[in-house]
């Protein structure tokens, strides 16, 4: 039997639409399972369900592998089988990445309040992890469903879950990193930035500044005492002057915990300090310059773990084509183009990037509000999202144009 040609990306959106209804309740079906990246349990319950809701859409995959994450969500992996020619034809192997943590306690989800329509009289739709980002977990598999029934060549997809995005990807990065290897194409369906694509990201460093002090009582024998609290936050406030917003370098601190009593010196402090930068350079200066900072009190001592999550992205030499080839069947949907931003966010496709593979990243959601209470979808948007992913597959067996 003859497969079909590739269908245009407006008939795959068209088919979309039909079952936008379909695609949206899976997205809530997903977002009524709350899973925090710190409830273990409820990220096994968040897995099985993403994997349950996967093979109904899809069927059985080919193969499929499901990592231990330890004290972190699991990752999980499955491929379907292509029907296009394979190697040599532009993208035989496709990688479809998403995370299925969230960074919502457990419990969020029964005092969350629904949005009102937008100023335009668009309607919203929220709930914790809607936007960021179980709506492009549920367009992916939708994308695949379409373009399958679509009999289209197409090629081989993988996808990954992995539950521990929202806390640096600790456990799946090395899973991310080979499975990105042994595919030709990665496509991250974390959100859009307001309906473009995500080229270029910050690179992300997440350090603990632990002080040591002296404890001493706070009445008696204040004098014998070196406060690790007065310490560590005169290096908080010298470590936000490193910051340097204008070449995309910002410094939070996020976390400050210290001390034992009330009436007791401190004798240990510890800082969690998130770092933002979109060079290797400003890598390199924001540690020297952490490092040569001197608190008042020489008898606490300060130390800093330089922990560099993920390394900036940008639009790479091998991305280029990936995106040309997602503005053509943007172009083909209808729309007057597909722009593409950097964010100052991270993702998984940092990791790509750095390996100076092909990645698009933004693949997912129209709405607003990551992180935040009140964060939304538009659901008018899932049809066209949906058909973007989906016109991208059918493509990937064609050459990808440099």
């Amino acid at each position: 039997m003859t497969a079909s040609p590739a269908p245009a990306a407006a008939a795959l959106t068209t088919r979309a639409q039909e079952v936008s209804s379909r695609i949206v309740d899976d997205i809530l079906t997903l977002v009524r399972q709350e899973t925090s990246s710190y409830d273990l349990p409820g990220l096994a319950a968040g897995l099985d369900l993403l994997r349950e809701l996967t093979v109904q859409r899809l069927g059985q995959p080919d193969h499929e592998h499901r990592y231990p994450g330890g004290e972190c969500g699991d990752t999980l992996t499955l491929t379907y089988a292509g029907t296009g020619t394979g190697a040599g034809t532009g993208a035989g192997h496709v990688l479809l990445v998403g995370h299925y943590d969230t960074v919502w306690p457990t419990g969020t989800l029964a005092g969350w309040e629904q949005p009102g329509a937008s100023e335009d009289g668009r309607e919203k739709l929220g709930g914790p992890g809607i936007f960021d980002m179980k709506t492009g977990l549920a367009q992916g598999i939708w994308a695949l469903k379409l373009a399958r029934e679509s009999g289209a060549p197409l090629p081989t997809v993988t996808f990954l879950f992995n539950g521990d995005e929202e806390i640096g990807s600790l456990s799946s990065r090395p899973v991310i990193e080979e499975a990105a290897q042994k595919a030709d194409v990665t496509l991250v369906l974390e959100p859009t930035a307001h309906g473009a694509v995500k080229t270029a990201r910050k690179g992300t460093g997440i350090f603990q500044v632990t002080a040591t002090g002296v404890e001493a009582h706070a009445g008696l024998a204040p004098q014998d005492g070196a406060s690790a609290i007065t310490a560590l936050s005169e290096f908080v406030v010298a470590a936000a002057k490193v910051a340097a917003p204008d070449r995309g370098t910002t410094i939070n601190t996020g976390l400050f915990r210290g001390g034992s009593a009330i009436n007791v010196v401190a004798g240990q402090a510890t800082a969690g300090v998130d770092i933002r930068v979109s060079s290797e350079a400003e890598q390199a200066r924001v540690d020297e310059e952490l490092d040569a900072i001197k608190v008042s009190d020489p008898r606490v001592r300060i130390e800093i773990d330089h922990a560099w999550n993920r390394p900036p992205m940008t639009l790479n030499a091998a991305s280029a084509p990936l995106l040309a080839l997602a503005r053509e069947v943007a172009r083909e949907q209808g729309r007057d183009s597909l722009p593409d931003t950097a964010v100052g966010g991270a993702s998984d496709a940092n990791f790509v990037a750095a390996l100076g593979l092909p990645v698009l990243c933004g693949m997912g959601a129209v709405g607003d509000g990551a992180h935040a209470q009140g964060e939304f979808i538009y659901p008018d948007t899932v049809p066209t999202q949906t058909g973007l992913v989906a016109g991208v597959l059918v493509r990937l067996t064609r050459p990808l144009r440099g």
